[in-house]
């Protein structure tokens, strides 16, 4: 389980020696031999080289950043990428065990907590009402709507225990750990991070959160949007390994808060994923987020688009 203690014992590294032999002995000959995959990174000038960024990229499917990184270390001189990584893939140990070596970050949803501390107390895995009652009182939602009408003794005992606060509380210690990971890659591992701001898979592009925009304002570190298009083709399944294909990734102009950003610019220091954060500049936050979807929207194919935004 990604709890404190494991965060606490992830160390990142400057050259991320297991992402380098992935790139040499899985991704060369799957590319180059077995298949024949183009990647084509549009606008890769807009990328610095000697400063560390903010990736915001689609998320079509589960591999869809390894040739976005393969085609950067090719180049030879760019940073290393970091990447959040949702943590419910890392319930696989051998997975984890890979994820930590290629110095990849465990950003764990209240979801996934929730999840796991139901299982562990009580044996079985949560129902769905049974969680939704759950997360519309972590939320500040009327707990009387759902729970009253559940029969759920498990769920009764964590009311009584006073779950939601201790929940509310852990996942503020465990943000303000993935904060100070994110820190550390950019500012003296000297990585850039990947963050898909939409936090699932979607080959139309969904709804961003604001994970990314809280990192970003927090850190003054640029925004690059980036866009992603026709790696579920490439990668169609849960397994690592490409058909033949072009892949094409199209970099947008950097969102910077002395740019674009800069009416959203926060001067206060404040402690991202924080309820006092949320509460004072939640309109930041999703306007920020609203920018960096509409940027990426703007950078993908018709048929990943979201046909919400107004294209210029």
């Amino acid at each position: 389980m990604i709890d404190l203690a494991y965060l606490e014992n992830i160390a990142l590294r400057s050259i991320p020696r297991a992402q380098q032999l992935i790139a040499l002995f899985l991704l060369t000959p799957n590319y180059h031999l077995f298949s024949k995959v183009v990647i084509e990174i549009e606008g890769i000038e807009r990328i610095p080289q000697d400063d560390t960024v903010i990736f915001a990229m689609n998320h079509t499917d589960r591999y869809n950043y390894w040739p976005f990184q393969y085609k950067l270390w090719k180049a030879k001189s760019f940073p290393f990428t970091t990447v959040w990584v949702k943590g419910e893939y890392y319930r696989n140990p051998i997975v984890a065990k890979i994820f930590n070596l290629c110095s990849l970050i465990p950003v764990p949803s209240i979801k996934y907590f929730v999840q796991e501390m139901f299982l562990k107390k009580f044996g079985r895995r949560i129902r769905e009402e049974e969680y939704r009652a759950l997360k519309d009182a972590i939320d500040g939602k009327s707990e009387s709507i759902n729970v009253h009408r559940i029969e759920s003794p498990e769920l009764d005992a964590l009311f009584r225990e006073h779950f939601v606060e201790y929940i509310i509380s852990y996942y503020e210690r465990i943000m303000e750990r993935v904060v100070q990971l994110s820190e550390d890659a950019l500012f003296e591992k000297n990585l850039n991070i990947i963050i898909f701001p939409e936090g699932t898979r979607s080959t139309r592009l969904a709804v961003g959160r604001t994970g990314l925009a809280q990192l970003a304002l927090h850190t003054g570190k640029p925004i690059i949007p980036v866009g992603c298009n026709n790696s579920e083709q490439v990668y169609r399944g849960d397994l690592p390994f490409a058909k033949s294909g072009t892949i094409v990734y199209r970099v947008g102009e950097p969102l910077s808060i002395d740019g674009k950003l800069k009416s959203y610019r926060i001067r206060e220091d404040f402690k991202p994923f924080s309820p006092e954060a949320k509460s004072q500049y939640s309109e930041h936050f999703e306007e920020v987020t609203g920018l960096v979807m509409e940027s990426i929207n703007k950078l993908i194919d018709e048929r990943y688009r979201d046909p919400g935004p107004a294209l210029d």
